[in-house]
């Protein structure tokens, strides 16, 4: 510990900087050229290539017409919503229905909306 402490003293940082400081330093010419000219070639070579953007796809048109991700994210949840209401409605749905049609709901889904179609023709 005492041969640490008598390397500490011998070197005295601040008396260093003192002498430092008391100097000019100018670098050579000759090297200052050389990092120069180092310097560009690397600006060169880190130069962007210069590439014509590519017109958006019809997917991203359409995005952008509907108003991007957050508006399809809404018509997404719209539509299984509805999906969800008409596959399985409330009862509140059905007694609302049935009050302004004045006929149970449950008939509507009797009517034949292909009659020439017979489930005999079918083969299975």
């Amino acid at each position: 510990m005492a041969e640490m402490d008598k390397k500490t003293e011998d070197f005295d940082l601040d008396a260093m900087f003192a002498d430092m400081r008391t100097q000019d330093v100018v670098p050579a010419p000759d090297f200052m050229a050389r990092v120069l000219a180092d310097a560009l070639d690397a600006q060169a070579a880190a130069a962007p290539v210069t590439v014509a953007p590519r017109p958006p796809s019809r997917l991203r048109q359409l995005l952008a017409a509907i108003g991007g991700w957050p508006a399809v994210a809404g018509l997404a949840t719209a539509g299984v919503a509805g999906l969800w209401i008409g596959v399985n409605p409330p009862a509140s749905i059905m007694t609302t229905a049935e009050s302004f049609l004045g006929t149970t709901v449950t008939d509507q889904y009797l009517v034949d909306l292909m009659p020439s179609y017979e489930f005999a023709m079918a083969e299975g």
